[in-house]
């Protein structure tokens, strides 16, 4: 007799935890199969998370009900806020992590979450039914024969499909170094009629930390006092709030490559993998190996390198900035060249890998498969990169699979609500031909999409999804309204001249003033912070008590600091809703629609919108084509222009 699950989510990684972990917190019956129960939400390449666009993502998992960020407060050993010198739109919260401590982290809280089982297995095939014209999946059937039956399932195999390791010349079948790859998924997936192809991502060689000239080498210290990832951290809830920092807080270092680093690497140059001819795929254009970019950018006389711990407790160093597929004695000669790694002594030589993906031309913005039932695809099988543009896919594959399976609406955010939205829309309406990673510039509303109001802008949501719970939500509510109050305060306190100090007058270049000015519009002013309406003694002292004091804060001068830009973001938001908004037919016969170019036609059928907002964006559809849409729709009546709530 076999098992029943009402969602089987097929791999460990970022994309299947989150998968999971929101599919039990909805209360389904949920099951995470991966291939080592040891290695859950393990970092396959770089210790850290966010950065940015990246932490925009991780922020907006948080303000869903997602793990990712409560996971990095806990196990983070460096918190940096990158871009302070720039504007809150490109601001972005990036953490160095304990690597061994966050994989057994999340490991324990999956374990310990209600409705959820972790099992150990390798999916051999995926089970599936005709129902009509369309496919349903029924279950797995595990490796050794043992079949397990739900009622939707959740791929997220990361790099583990088909995936072979290059080093040099020399190749060889793995999932990532040191673990065996799954060769007989994806084989299940092309009986199915989906489409497979390949793509070929990278990691740096690690190093032995004690052959590190650390005294020549110039720290990069976190943030003092850091801040945290998670809105949970700092919400005061029932009992004791998590501790922050939780763990002791550790320095990276810079360093550089040089002419004698880039001589030698362009010397072997034909030992490389990649330019010896045994990768085929193609690697990520924005994040190229140490051989693309001495090749790419040879005028670059050094490039930058970030030496980043492993963890508390090991030795080893990732060195960032050197993706490489030469063999290991020239990975160990170039590194010598660099300055502090003279002695550097290799413990885990890089490496490049290519693996098979599933275009996602193929998925609706729900994350499910256009023509099967019940199958969800998230994460690197996407053609993603990145472990955050994965859990994001994960928790809204996860979400979707209970609705589907509840029949109820299901859950896509805009672009105009998230970074999810943007990076979801991205990946259904354009085609990838390398993998994608996540940009602040991806974003044409990313003054309203800052780091800074994930929460604000998503956890109605979450409520009403049922992934957070009472608790948090009363105190977001709480949050909410104080920030709330702030912003209507700071409009219609007047401060009058009689009221402000004559020498903080001269200091604030309001000497002159004769009819007094509101809070709102004396903080407009840019060289004015909410520091400085508290040595004024005008600030609202009862919010530097709360326990989110310094975010309420933030909000606040935010809201009036921008008011006029963000303004102006959401009238184009709502001029553009009509077409997000309009659905098209699944059945439209795109070759029958007179007037849409032959160019046009056939994109919208390859790719298939669900939205005329989608069909917008597809490369290929220019604004006529849209315009012949509308006309066409119109001519078949009512029915073909009806609004939907989720794209």
């Amino acid at each position: 007799m076999s098992e029943r699950h009402d969602i089987i989510v097929i791999g460990g990684g970022h994309a299947g935890c989150e998968a999971a972990y929101a599919a039990a917190r909805m209360g389904a019956r949920a099951l995470l199969l991966t291939m080592n129960l040891d290695h859950i939400a393990l970092m396959s390449c770089n210790p850290a998370v966010g950065g940015l666009a990246k932490g925009h993502l991780v922020r907006e998992i948080d303000a869903l009900g997602g793990i990712m960020a409560a996971a990095t407060d806990q196990n983070g050993i460096q918190f940096r806020m990158l871009n302070m010198s720039k504007g809150p739109a490109v601001r972005a919260p990036r953490a160095q992590c304990d690597k061994q401590l966050y994989s057994r982290w999340m490991k324990q809280f999956l374990e310990n979450t209600p409705n959820l089982e972790l099992k150990q297995g390798v999916v051999e095939r995926i089970i599936f039914r005709s129902d009509g014209c369309k496919l349903r999946v029924e279950g797995v059937e595990l490796q050794y024969g043992t079949r397990i039956d739900c009622r939707a399932i959740v791929v997220a195999t990361g790099t583990f499909l088909d995936g072979i390791i290059h080093v040099g010349g020399k190749s060889y079948s793995a999932g990532r170094a040191g673990e065996s790859s799954a060769d007989g998924l994806s084989g299940s997936l092309r009986e199915m009629g989906l489409t497979t192809t390949r793509l070929k991502t990278g990691t740096p060689p690690r190093i032995d930390g004690r052959s590190v000239n650390w005294d020549i080498l110039e720290p990069q210290h976190g943030d003092d006092p850091p801040r945290p990832f998670s809105f949970l951290t700092e919400m005061d809830l029932p009992g004791a709030r998590p501790a922050f920092p939780a763990q002791p807080q550790i320095p990276c270092h810079i360093t550089h490559t040089n002419e004698r680093t880039h001589a030698i690497i362009r010397a072997n140059l034909q030992r490389s993998a990649m330019y010896g001819g045994h990768i085929k795929s193609v690697g990520p254009r924005y994040c190229p190996s140490i051989e693309d970019k001495c090749v790419r950018f040879a005028d670059k006389e050094r490039h930058q390198v970030f030496l980043e711990p492993e963890g508390l407790g090991t030795n080893e160093i990732y060195v960032n900035g050197v993706s490489t597929s030469l063999p290991e004695d020239t990975q160990s000669e170039f590194l010598r060249t660099i300055r502090g790694l003279e002695q550097a002594r290799i413990t885990r030589a890089g490496y490049a890998i290519e693996y098979t993906f599933c275009p996602p031309s193929q998925i609706r913005a729900t994350m499910e498969a256009k023509d099967i039932g019940g199958l969800f695809l998230a994460g690197q099988i996407n053609s993603t990169t990145g472990y955050e543009e994965a859990a994001a896919q994960g928790l809204i594959a996860g979400v979707n699979a209970v609705q589907h399976m509840r029949g109820a609406t299901p859950f896509v955010p805009g672009r105009n609500e998230a970074y999810i939205g943007v990076l979801i829309d991205d990946l259904v309406t354009k085609e990838h031909t390398e993998p994608y990673r996540m940009f602040t510039s991806r974003a044409e509303h990313r003054l309203l999409l800052r780091q800074d109001n994930a929460d604000l802008r998503l956890m109605d949501h979450a409520r009403r999804l049922g992934l957070v719970d009472d608790a948090r939500y009363r105190a977001f509510e709480r949050y909410r309204e104080c920030v709330n109050n702030e912003a209507v305060r700071l409009k219609e306190t007047r401060l009058r001249p009689s009221e402000i100090p004559s020498d903080l007058a001269d200091e604030y270049g309001l000497d002159g003033m004769q009819k007094g000015i509101t809070l709102s519009q004396l903080l407009a002013r840019p060289e004015m912070t909410y520091g400085d309406l508290h040595k004024l003694g005008v600030a609202d002292e009862a919010l530097y008590e709360l326990s989110f004091s310094a975010r309420a804060i933030e909000q606040a001068e935010l809201s009036v600091k921008y008011e006029g830009y963000i303004a102006r973001q959401e009238e184009q938001v709502g001029r553009a809703a009509s077409h997000e908004a309009r659905a098209l037919p699944g059945d439209l016969d795109y070759a029958v629609v007179r007037g849409l170019r032959k160019e046009a036609s056939l994109k919208l059928a390859a790719m298939r919108p669900g939205t005329l907002g989608q069909a917008s964006r597809i490369a290929g559809v220019n604004p006529a084509d849209i315009t012949v849409l509308l006309i066409h729709l119109k001519a078949r009546g009512g029915n073909y222009l009806s609004r939907i709530s989720v794209p």
